[in-house]
């Protein structure tokens, strides 16, 4: 069962990762964005370590708040579950 947690983690966490990165070339490019509900509901829907990684990484949604501020919350949140669960099976 933990596996299956991780797996869904890590993948959650590569779409997000993703979404930031393309995002962010949409952005340069001055093409249609992805919204900021869909990065946030990425980052709450297991994707919190990607979305946190793909804004450092692409240097995106640094200077909003909501941003700099959720989504590390939303990130150490994530994890401390996992090792809840990881810790509750060993």
């Amino acid at each position: 069962m933990i596996w299956l947690i991780l797996i869904y983690t890590a993948v959650m966490s590569l779409i997000a990762f993703a979404a930031f990165g393309i995002d962010k070339y949409k952005a340069k490019t001055n093409r249609w964005r992805i919204s900021e509900k869909t990065l946030f509901l990425l980052a709450l829907l297991g994707g919190g370590v990607g979305a946190y990684l793909g804004m450092k990484v692409f240097h995106h949604k640094t200077r909003h708040k909501q941003f700099a501020i959720g989504l590390p919350l939303i990130m150490i949140i994530q994890l401390g579950l996992i090792a809840f669960l990881v810790r509750k099976n060993v």
